[in-house]
């Protein structure tokens, strides 16, 4: 499995490398799907961009097409999905209490939510789009939350297990949290939303 894994890899940088405009195409396709269609890793992609373009243009090509994805999946779901959800699934009642607590969501709570490498982001995008959550608000919370949700999968581009293994990749995880969490804070404040 771990050798099938590693020739999947091999071949997606090979795709990436080998290509100057249909490699980065390419990549950014499939992390603007896995937004919508949860059945992509996007740490698998974040991880190959940064091994094929380093650090500093993995990181920016992998967060602007993931805030892009994120935007795309807000609006599929808010203006082709919420009638038809509205009129047929907020009838039931936990899916109603669990829409009215994304209704009035805190944009430092959701900085943090979003910012936690293993929530799945699709879920969030969904809810989001399906909630009365204003749009701004929301892109704030991605643009501020995926700074540390794509430098985690990044620079660290391990799975659960690795990370769990490893002490010193928990701590730096925390502090981006933290971080995270107070510029949700600080920009709020100075834009006197919430």
């Amino acid at each position: 499995m771990g050798s099938n894994l590693n020739e999947l890899y091999n071949y997606l940088i090979d795709i990436i490398n080998n290509s100057t405009i249909y490699g980065p195409l390419f990549a950014g396709f499939l992390i603007l799907v896995e937004s919508i269609l949860p059945i992509l890793p996007l740490f698998v992609f974040i991880t190959i961009l940064f091994i094929a373009y380093g650090p500093i243009i993995g990181f920016l090509i992998s967060y602007a097409l993931t805030c892009l994805g994120c935007a795309l999946s807000f609006f599929f779901f808010r203006f082709l999905l919420k009638n038809f959800f509205e009129k047929r699934i907020r009838k039931n009642e936990r899916i109603n209490k669990a829409m009215r607590l994304m209704d009035k969501i805190k944009i430092s709570n959701l900085v943090l939510l979003i910012a936690i490498p293993f929530t799945p982001a699709f879920l969030i995008n969904i809810a989001a789009g399906l909630s009365r959550i204003n749009f701004k608000h929301y892109f704030i919370s991605i643009l501020i939350g995926k700074v540390s949700l794509v430098a985690f999968w990044g620079f660290i581009g391990t799975s659960l297990l690795e990370s769990l293994k490893n002490p010193k990749i928990l701590i730096i995880l925390f502090f981006m949290l933290l971080a995270s969490y107070l510029a949700s804070k600080y920009v709020t404040r100075k834009l006197k939303i919430e």
